[in-house]
């Protein structure tokens, strides 16, 4: 059995690390190389950069930022945030990142997944999908979720695989920063229907939301934010805890 991921997630704007709730209220969350440097110490199994006004402000991820994180960490780092080319994704490799996660690009010009799979391996393109259920529907939305697409999130999850995606990181904007537990219906669903990981992401807070998601769902990663720059929930712990339900982890 593949061994479950414990991701973090920082959140990046004006270079500091943020997080906010249903993808607003944005409170400033710590500095980017000090947490990622402690996370590496209590053992997370995987890093993953947003730089989350990037697309809205119109220009690439802070590449000198990611080349300084990559320099202080020997995880495996995802960066995201602005990538509208395959050039941008082959800068961003070639500084550090070990993949590359797309969003409102690939919604706009679905082709740039193959590009990036081509140009890097597939295991290289991450799509990260941001959904939001309304009027009992799951729908995608861009634009760091403030742009609503007529696509719903299952058939995207499908044709982004298709595409060439290696991985999908699905984050639930309605659990997004609540802190009740992960979109486990959402979730369950996604990863049933595709032949990728998927990480599920947004709601985390507690031990046992990330027991739910590995036990009621095929999600091979499960992401986190405030919990963890906070300290609210310790790495160390949550691993025992996952293994101790039989879980297997990194």
């Amino acid at each position: 059995m593949l061994k479950k991921r414990i991701i973090a997630c920082m959140d990046i704007q004006n270079g500091q690390v943020v997080k906010g709730i249903n993808f607003v209220d944005i409170q400033r969350a710590g500095d980017p190389i000090t947490l990622a440097k402690r996370y590496v110490v209590e053992g997370v199994d995987e890093l993953v950069f947003l730089d989350i006004t990037a697309t809205i402000e119109n220009r690439k991820t802070l590449i000198g930022l990611v080349n300084e994180i990559a320099s202080q960490i020997n995880i495996p780092f995802t960066v995201g945030g602005g990538i509208s080319t395959k050039e941008q994704a082959i800068e961003l490799v070639r500084s550090g990142a070990d993949k590359v996660s797309v969003n409102s690009a690939v919604i706009k010009r679905p082709e740039l997944v193959s590009e990036i799979a081509q140009a890097l391996g597939s295991q290289c393109a991450v799509v990260a999908i941001d959904t939001k259920y309304e009027d009992g529907e799951w729908w995608v939305y861009s634009a760091g979720g403030r742009i609503k697409t007529d696509l719903k999130t299952v058939e995207w999850a499908r044709e982004v695989e298709r595409l060439g995606a290696g991985e999908i990181l699905l984050t639930s904007m309605n659990n997004d920063g609540t802190k009740d537990g992960f979109a486990l219906d959402i979730t369950a669903e996604v990863a049933k229907e595709v032949n990728i990981p998927v990480i599920a992401s947004g709601g985390a807070g507690a031990i046992e939301h990330f027991t739910q998601v590995f036990t009621q769902t095929q999600a091979t990663g499960a992401l986190a934010a405030s919990i963890f720059h906070y300290a609210e929930v310790g790495i160390p712990e949550l691993k025992q805890a996952l293994k101790t339900n039989n879980i297997s982890v990194r």
